[in-house]
């Protein structure tokens, strides 16, 4: 489970950002007093525009930044005063984190399982596990440097997933892709339900939204702007159409 409470995110700009941004501010406030809860077992979607905060949120987290202020509890750990422990039940899934293009596959995953502490036995399994249900097995042995942008996503899906995390986060998982790979992905996001983890994601893309989603938050410029689950998305449509009533939410 992840509970977050009173988030915020308060970054210094520096003199070219000012400029750039042509603003005499010497802040910029990504993510202001956010509060939700991830419950296991549940996809939870984090929606919002460009710029809204989003990725932000997530890499808080994923304790890849400190948040200003604010709680956050990740599996009951604490994950503000105790990032490393948290990050032990955390899978990060970003477009964002490179690869190493010499290594492959393999040689990656095997990688990371070390760093995670994996014991053999179980990262064989799980290695069999994931590369099967994300039908790498013709490409495991080739320099990731030489791999298709969908083929790289899956490599990236086993490097956040070899743990076997309880909780997944995953920011923009199927961007980009072609729809074989982003069907493969959209059914790991079920399995990953399936085995009681908890799960939260962000995507532009509405009707993997429709499709995936129990809870959701919509944020716009750091604030949230609704909570709640789908079905209480849907009641409250003012139209037919998922997209319009987003862009209904964010704007109002």
């Amino acid at each position: 489970m992840i509970s977050v409470q009173q988030l915020n995110k308060t970054f210094t700009l520096s003199k070219q950002q000012r400029k750039e941004l042509h603003t005499k501010d010497k802040t910029a406030v990504a993510v202001q007093d956010l509060s939700f809860t991830c419950q296991s077992g549940r996809i939870f979607s984090l929606l919002g525009p460009n710029g809204a905060g989003k990725t932000t949120t997530l890499r808080m987290l994923a304790t890849l930044l400190k948040p200003s202020s604010g709680d956050i509890q990740i599996e009951g750990i604490n994950a503000i005063d105790n990032p490393q422990e948290a990050r032990k039940n955390i899978g990060f899934l970003t477009g964002s984190t490179g690869l190493y293009a010499r290594l492959t596959p393999v040689e990656l995953v095997d990688y990371y399982a070390d760093l995670y502490g994996v014991d053999k036995i179980t990262r064989e399994r799980r290695k069999e596990e994931l590369f099967h249900l994300l039908h790498m097995e013709d490409f495991l042995n080739k320099r990731i440097g030489k791999l298709s942008t969908g083929m790289k996503q899956k490599v990236s899906i086993c490097r956040t997933m070899i743990h076997d995390p309880s909780v997944i986060i995953f920011d923009e998982p199927t961007s980009g892709l072609d729809v074989i790979t982003a069907e493969n992905i959209i059914k790991l996001i079920r399995s990953c339900k399936d085995q009681g983890k908890t799960v939260i994601f962000s995507s532009h893309i509405m009707s993997e939204v429709d499709l995936l989603c129990d809870d959701l938050a919509i944020i716009h410029q750091g604030k949230l702007k609704f909570l709640g689950t789908m079905q209480d998305f849907k009641s409250q449509m003012q139209s037919d159409n998922l997209t319009e009533d987003f862009i209904r939410i964010v704007q109002a």
